[in-house]
Formats: C-alpha cells, structure tokens, sequence
C-alpha cells in the first residue's frame, strides 16, 4: 500500500532532525489528516471513550491514519472514532495527553503532550485585522518557493470556500508594503477559515515572522480585474456535492467529549 502524507513528512523529518521546516511539515500534515482514534466502547453520541497507553512519558491516546493500522494493531475488530489531527489536538489540549500515532508502523511517533498543546495554540492563532487601501499591485516577488507550495496545498483542500486566490505584491496608502491574497468570491462565512489556512500556511513553512495580507473581493470589484493582470492565481476546487458531517468530530465546532 502506498504511503500516506504522514508517512512522508515523518520519514523527511527523522532524516534531517535539525531541520525546522521538515518538523513543522510533518505538524502540518499531522493537523490536516483524518485520524482512526482507538476507542475501548462504541461513541454514545458525541461522546467517546479512548484507549489509552499509561507511558512514563504520561497518558497517551492511539491515533492511525489509516483504518487497517488500527485494526492490524488492536488485532481485533476495534471501535473507533474518525476526525482530523487539528480537531483531536484541540480536544485533548491541557489535559496532559499526548497522541502515539501509527504504532507498529513505520512512521510511528509519540507526540507529547507539550507538543500536543503547542499544535493546539498554533491552530487556534487567528490573524489581525487590518484597514488599508492597496494603492499599487504588482507580480508577486521574493517569496520562499515552500510558501507558495504551502499556499496551493491548503488552498486545494479548501473545497467551495472560494472561486479562486490571487497573489500579488502590494504597496497600501498609508505607504506600507508587502504581498496580499485576495479570495475571489468567497462563500458566506468562509472567510475566517481562508484566513486561518492562510496564517497555517505561513507558520509551517517556517515563515511565521513574514507578512501576508488577506483580502476579500466580488470578481465584479474593479481592484479584481487589476489583480487579475498581475497576481499569481490559485484556483480552488468546487466540490461534487456536499456530504453530511456525522461522524464524531467531524464538526469542529463540536469536538468528542471524552469519557
């Protein structure tokens, strides 16, 4: 069977320890995949009963990125909850949790529970706002390849959020500087979630310090048709149909309760 994103980012991360991006990289997929948590009861609703490892390290909870490294695990037909690595982070941040994922196999890691808390924070971060009127857009100019990378690769999971991102390169009217990605006709309410994947893309790149502006416009807005002629554009995929959220954590506004 062939490798996973995590199998990936874990393998470059243990090849080049004292590199930060391959770290950072490896967290990033870590939050962004679907995880199989090993549970010791079938979810009553909402609310689940991990298994958990006692370690000397502290408790740790049983997460696989695939089903049939849960169930080559447990040697058993095992219950299980489905939900992202950014939600079982939140869910289990200050608690004194780590996450031991993908035991018995290659990429198997114990994330401690600092680690689990420090994911946690970084996800939670939101960006500020700012109030100022582009007065000069240009091609966009010395970005980091990895930004770019980090930018096409969370922008293509953000199924139906937008039609589509332009970068480009800015100069405000209050006479500051920088680069701008300008969502094009986003949903209704999706822009706190195109900025958040945004700020993400920034800090697992290594490039937290940096600065890149987000910005909302209607492909009829005049400042758009200027974007067009200049930006780099990043088309974001319209999904097929939309799927019902059911199982636990699949909605981020209401995580598992654990029992």
């Amino acid at each position: 069977m062939s490798d996973t994103p995590i199998d990936r980012a874990h393998a470059a991360m243990r090849a080049a320890p004292d590199d930060d991006a391959a770290r950072l990289k490896f967290y990033e997929r870590l939050a962004d995949a679907e995880l199989f948590l090993l549970l010791t009861e079938e979810p009553k609703g909402d609310d689940i009963s991990p298994e958990i490892a006692e370690t000397g390290d502290g408790p740790f909870l049983l997460a696989f990125d695939r089903e049939d490294r849960l169930s080559g695990f447990a040697r058993r037909a095992a219950p299980m909850a489905a939900l992202s690595g950014r939600v079982l982070a939140q869910m289990i941040t200050g608690q004194g949790y780590g996450i031991a994922l993908n035991l018995d196999a290659a990429s198997e890691e114990l994330v401690a529970p600092a680690a689990v808390d420090w994911l946690a924070a970084t996800l939670a971060a939101r960006p500020a706002e700012i109030a100022a009127r582009p007065s000069e857009l240009r091609a966009p100019a010395g970005l980091p390849e990895r930004l770019i990378e980090a930018l096409d690769q969370k922008l293509s999971a953000a199924e139906g959020l937008a039609r589509l991102a332009l970068l480009a390169a800015v100069t405000y009217d209050d006479g500051r500087g920088g680069h701008m990605l300008a969502f094009v006709d986003a949903a209704r309410g999706a822009e706190d979630a195109l900025a958040q994947a945004t700020g993400e893309a920034l800090t697992f790149s290594g490039l937290d310090a940096a600065e890149l502006d987000v910005a909302f416009f209607a492909s009829g807005d005049p400042i758009t048709e200027r974007l067009a002629r200049v930006a780099l554009r990043f088309d974001l995929p319209v999904p097929a149909m939309p799927e019902p959220l059911q199982a636990p954590g699949s909605d981020p506004s209401r995580p598992p309760k654990l029992r």
